[in-house]
């Protein structure tokens, strides 16, 4: 007779299985911590803003194309606020009579939603951090960034994503 091994030759040891989940776990809760936040900045425009700056409409600043989600009416917007479209994850914005500007509705600090806008402010309920209406810039912390642009298109009376 032969003496055999209690544990197959082929198994992992109980340590590796052990380490793996471990480094699994880290790498799952790095990931959550992280923030892709600055991909977006960069790329981001606001048709809007782009054609306030030049003196035009959004409408004739825009790509010609079937155009994107119909969002509101402009008469949907309030001057100096906005209105927030969860399933969208977008924030549009009137700061001004007649100028328009949207914005991601995801918090740069922690990636919540953001829930109102009030004051000229757009406010994130999970660390009280706000953004201007006007451009999407830090007004209060602990975000550091700004909402990233989101791009809208106005015709007439109809906000839309590009």
């Amino acid at each position: 007779m032969t003496s055999e091994s209690l544990q197959p030759t082929g198994a992992p040891a109980r340590r590796t299985i052990v380490a793996a989940v471990g480094v699994a776990g880290l790498a799952a809760a790095l990931t959550a911590c992280g923030s892709d936040d600055k991909s977006s900045d960069s790329s981001s425009s606001n048709t809007q803003a782009d054609a306030s700056a030049s003196g035009g409409d959004a409408s004739s600043s825009a790509s010609s194309g079937s155009g994107g989600t119909a969002l509101a009416k402009t008469s949907d917007i309030p001057e100096g606020g906005g209105k927030i479209f969860k399933d969208q994850g977008v924030v549009v914005t009137q700061p001004t009579a007649g100028t328009y500007k949207a914005f991601s509705a995801k918090c740069t600090h922690a990636g919540c939603a953001v829930a109102s806008v009030a004051n000229g402010v757009i406010l994130c309920p999970c660390h009280g951090s706000e953004f201007s209406v006007a451009d999407g810039s830090v007004k209060k912390g602990p975000a550091s960034q700004a909402l990233p642009a989101e791009q809208i298109t106005v015709s007439g009376d109809s906000i839309s994503l590009a």
